[in-house]
Protein backbone atom coordinates (compact mmCIF):
# COMPACT_ATOMS: atom_id res chain seq x y z
CA UNK A 1 0.00 0.00 0.00
CA UNK A 2 1.46 3.25 -1.09
CA UNK A 3 1.82 6.38 1.10
CA UNK A 4 -0.35 8.96 0.26
CA UNK A 5 0.77 12.33 -0.34
CA UNK A 6 -0.13 15.22 1.53
CA UNK A 7 -2.54 17.61 0.21
CA UNK A 8 -0.55 20.74 0.64
CA UNK A 9 3.44 20.49 0.00
CA UNK A 10 5.75 20.88 3.55
CA UNK A 11 7.49 23.93 2.04
CA UNK A 12 4.14 25.60 1.54
CA UNK A 13 2.47 24.92 5.37
CA UNK A 14 6.11 25.76 6.56
CA UNK A 15 5.91 29.54 4.85
CA UNK A 16 2.00 29.94 5.85
CA UNK A 17 3.18 28.87 9.42
CA UNK A 18 6.47 31.75 9.77
CA UNK A 19 3.85 34.14 8.71
CA UNK A 20 1.49 33.83 11.11
CA UNK A 21 3.87 33.77 14.02
CA UNK A 22 5.55 37.17 12.10
CA UNK A 23 2.51 39.33 12.09
CA UNK A 24 1.75 38.03 15.61
CA UNK A 25 4.87 38.61 17.18
CA UNK A 26 6.44 42.19 18.68
CA UNK A 27 9.58 40.76 18.60
CA UNK A 28 9.71 37.94 16.02
CA UNK A 29 13.71 37.94 15.73
CA UNK A 30 14.25 36.35 19.47
CA UNK A 31 11.47 34.25 18.85
CA UNK A 32 13.20 30.50 19.52
CA UNK A 33 9.61 29.12 18.08
CA UNK A 34 9.72 31.25 14.33
CA UNK A 35 13.36 30.26 14.56
CA UNK A 36 12.69 26.54 14.47
CA UNK A 37 10.48 26.78 11.46
CA UNK A 38 12.66 28.76 9.39
CA UNK A 39 15.46 25.87 9.92
CA UNK A 40 12.74 23.17 9.00
CA UNK A 41 11.94 25.62 6.14
CA UNK A 42 15.37 25.22 4.71
CA UNK A 43 15.96 21.96 5.57
CA UNK A 44 13.07 21.48 3.41
CA UNK A 45 14.33 23.24 1.15
CA UNK A 46 17.74 21.79 0.67
CA UNK A 47 15.95 18.57 0.21
CA UNK A 48 13.83 19.11 -2.76
CA UNK A 49 17.02 20.69 -4.46
CA UNK A 50 19.19 17.69 -3.37
CA UNK A 51 16.35 15.39 -4.93
CA UNK A 52 16.06 17.29 -8.26
CA UNK A 53 20.05 17.02 -8.97
CA UNK A 54 20.58 13.23 -8.11
CA UNK A 55 17.48 12.82 -10.63
CA UNK A 56 19.16 15.01 -13.12
CA UNK A 57 22.52 13.45 -12.47
CA UNK A 58 21.08 10.02 -12.99
CA UNK A 59 19.26 10.76 -16.42
CA UNK A 60 22.66 11.77 -17.58
CA UNK A 61 22.87 13.33 -21.22
CA UNK A 62 18.42 12.60 -20.87
CA UNK A 63 18.55 14.91 -18.34
CA UNK A 64 20.32 17.81 -20.18
CA UNK A 65 18.70 17.36 -22.67
CA UNK A 66 14.89 17.38 -21.06
CA UNK A 67 15.83 20.34 -18.74
CA UNK A 68 16.97 22.57 -21.85
CA UNK A 69 13.87 21.67 -23.87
Amino acid sequence: MAKKRAAEPDEARLKKKIVAKLTSHSNPEGDAAVRSLRKRLKREQRKRRALVLRKKRAAGSKGAAATSA
